[in-house]
């Protein structure tokens, strides 16, 4: 397996998977392994979810992910010293030998998700084997590559679909029948399972099942631009040229698509209210939040729409006028994206209605909670839109064609937790 990455220039190159030595929290020097765990660095924005997860267990992955200090260069550096000691005092260790990763996520409605966790070939979106569909924050980039650099590891796996049903699948079924690694259930309710694949005959078929296949990035795509820039920074042949992923066959596992909301500050319901006037339908809606969004789901089937919240109550925008999208989408698009939600918000609602820099956190949050959405607005006066879902077909159909859509347009999940197994490139 870990030849894979030297075929001949002329070969066509699929998805090449890796094995590495996984490092892994030792159970017997922490409180639980739940306790370790963390959503996606992305995931968890909130400060106060910051030291929730800190409270949970002094070796919380939290503190490597997102570490807290007064400047984010001293936040490198203060990951890196902790991941430093962590491994002298064996909090985390690695694995005796090298192996790629069968990981699974079960919740209590019957949801059940498996994948292989492994270190993947970094590739340009040009060469058509990883396809990216949206953009990304260049700061976002900044900071996980000063991360990365500091640690000198990748600390979480980001989420790539791919669509197979080969003998790469049969393996992860196979390998599910054996006692795991680890299983650990988070307080979110979801059960964990690891599996280590280490025999020579599973990882060649493997290799060769996924050496046809093309992935979608369906969550960490400034993890992936970040592996991007690392690679590019370093002479290959380097561990640099691979990043952790986790990869999901979504012909056995289809994976739940859900919106990210935009929390926008400093902008009351009103003013946002009165600036629309005109330009969409407005109506009020004196309803719980899970009618609001049923209300939002039916006017979605029609076109253009979005909740508008923060004032007690919810707003449907709907109907936009057609001369305004005219007007503010660009035209040199396909159809499809145009017709995005997150195009005509991003395009004619934030740029040319509200005047708000879609890349700029004193402005604007993206926040994949409903709930903490809404909450967050009401308490400090904000204005929290509230998004429905794409489907995942759309998504799909123009990465391929090479069309990225706007800043956190979906939420793919479930997510991996993080701190389940992490890769040192120098181990």
């Amino acid at each position: 397996m870990n030849t894979a990455g030297h075929s001949e220039a002329t070969a066509p190159r699929g998805l090449e998977l890796t094995t590495f030595r996984g490092l892994r929290y030792d159970p017997d020097r922490v409180g639980s392994l739940a306790a370790v765990t963390s959503p996606p660095y992305d995931v968890v924005v909130r400060p106060d979810g910051v030291h929730h997860l800190q409270s949970a267990d002094p070796h919380n992955i939290v503190r490597l992910i997102l570490p807290q200090a007064g400047t984010p260069s001293a936040g490198t550096e203060q990951a890196a010293d902790t991941l430093r000691r962590w491994l002298d005092e064996g909090i985390l260790a690695a694995d005796p030998e090298p192996g790629l990763y069968v990981y699974e996520q079960r919740d209590g409605g019957g949801m059940l998700q498996r994948g292989i966790i492994g270190a993947l070939r970094v590739s340009e979106p040009a060469e058509g084997v990883v396809l990216p569909h949206e953009d990304v924050m260049p700061p976002v980039v900044a900071d996980r590559a000063a991360l990365m650099r500091a640690t000198r590891a990748n600390l979480e796996p980001l989420l790539l679909t791919y669509r197979g049903d080969g003998t790469a699948a049969e393996v992860v079924e196979r390998t599910t029948e054996k006692p795991p690694l680890l299983a650990t259930t988070t307080e979110d309710g979801f059960h964990h399972q690891l599996w280590s694949i280490t025999d020579p005959t599973d990882l060649a078929r493997i290799h060769s099942d996924l050496a046809h296949q093309q992935a979608l990035i369906a969550d960490g795509h400034h993890r992936w631009a970040t592996y991007l820039r690392l690679r590019a920074e370093h002479p290959s042949p380097s561990p640099w040229d691979h990043g952790l992923v986790l990869l999901v066959d979504t012909v056995r596992y289809p994976l739940r698509v859900r919106a990210i909301h935009r929390l926008l500050h400093g902008l009351p319901v009103a003013d946002a209210l009165t600036a629309v006037r005109g330009l969409f339908r407005v109506r009020r809606l004196d309803t719980p939040l899970a009618e609001a969004l049923a209300v939002l789901a039916d006017a979605s089937c029609a076109g253009n729409a979005f909740l508008l919240a923060g004032d007690g109550a919810f707003h449907l925008l709907d109907h936009p006028d057609p001369d305004l999208l005219a007007r503010t989408i660009p035209a040199d698009r396909p159809a499809a994206w145009r017709s995005l939600d997150a195009t005509v918000l991003h395009a004619a609602l934030l740029e040319h209605v509200w005047h708000i820099p879609e890349d700029s956190p004193a402005h604007i949050a993206y926040i994949h909670d409903t709930a903490a959405t809404v909450a967050k607005a009401e308490r400090d006066g904000g204005t929290a839109v509230l998004m429905h879902p794409v489907r995942e077909e759309v998504v799909r159909d123009l990465a391929r064609q090479g069309v990225m859509m706007p800043r956190k347009s979906t939420s793919f999940g479930p997510k991996p937790a993080s701190g389940l197994v992490l890769r040192a490139l120098e181990i």
